[in-house]
């Protein structure tokens, strides 16, 4: 029984050939996988030789099978823990994506656009907001001028504005900014005059905020008074001619201006276009 084991060590050269239709960088990533291609032996060269007892290496593998099974519930271990983080990493990268519609890079407003400015006045203190929209209707900017304010307040007023631009321009939903701005509380408050929907605030970023909320996103919990409604059915023709009117009427006005209702607001110019027609006819 033999009671010694021989170990030679070569190192062999050798090289692999495959047949490419293009080169490319994913092509030749390729290659590692490929099996279909040609095997040439090169060289081979002599590195060196160990003798050991054969029983040494009985006692040597039998360690190592105990080491092996300790490795195996480390590896357990970290492959659980891996999975996990890999989960956790999962959940914030559907977060990030998630949140990541809101920064998607920002759209500029048109150089000539719609809008409109609201007057009003808050106790004794005149609050002019102006707000430009794109062409699609939503707001893109604002910007507020007050009177019998400091040269601090009006700055941080403006610098106020540009912020919520920006982030309007950004892709940040406009209802963020209502709820997080609606009813928060500091001097001016109280009654409000100018603003047929709002007739009181309990400060001016309160009173800003009602108003964007009503005019673009039809929050009418948050008006003080009710809105038009069209009263009655019309027919299918008149639906349609009126439809007509809509996109007109949507293309060449304020979102705002009419508080996102040109079907009510379309009642006045059907009847002056219906008066035109009867005075042509007589």
């Amino acid at each position: 029984m033999s009671k010694y084991l021989a170990e030679s060590f070569y190192t062999c050269l050798f090289k692999i050939t495959h047949q490419l239709d293009e080169v490319t960088n994913q092509s030749l990533k390729d290659l590692e996988t490929r099996k279909d291609g040609k095997f040439d032996l090169i060289d081979i060269k002599f590195n060196k030789r160990k003798t050991r007892a054969i029983s040494d290496l009985k006692n040597e593998l039998g360690s190592k099978k105990q080491n092996t099974s300790e490795k195996e519930e480390i590896l357990q271990e970290l492959i659980q823990s891996s999975t996990k983080v890999a989960e956790q990493n999962n959940i914030k990268e559907n977060t990030s994506l998630r949140d990541s519609k809101f920064y998607s890079g920002r759209k500029k407003m048109p150089d000539r656009r719609k809008g409109y400015i609201q007057k009003a006045t808050i106790g004794d203190h005149k609050v002019y907001l102006h707000i430009g929209e794109y062409d699609d209707g939503k707001v893109g900017e604002i910007f507020i001028d007050t009177n019998k304010e400091g040269e601090l307040v009006k700055a941080l007023m403006n610098n106020f504005a540009i912020a919520i631009s920006l982030g309007l321009q950004y892709g940040v939903p406009l209802e963020e900014f209502v709820d997080a701005f609606i009813e928060t509380k500091f001097e001016p408050s109280g009654k409000i005059s100018g603003n047929d929907r709002i007739l009181s605030a309990s400060s001016i970023l309160d009173y800003i905020f009602r108003e964007l909320a009503i005019s673009y996103l039809n929050r009418e919990d948050l008006a003080h008074t009710p809105s038009i409604k069209r009263a009655g059915q019309e027919s299918v023709a008149e639906n349609l001619e009126q439809s007509q009117f809509l996109d007109v009427l949507k293309n060449i006005t304020s979102k705002g201006f009419v508080r996102n209702q040109y079907k009510e607001k379309l009642i006045d110019l059907t009847n002056v276009r219906l008066n035109i027609k009867s005075k042509n006819a007589v």
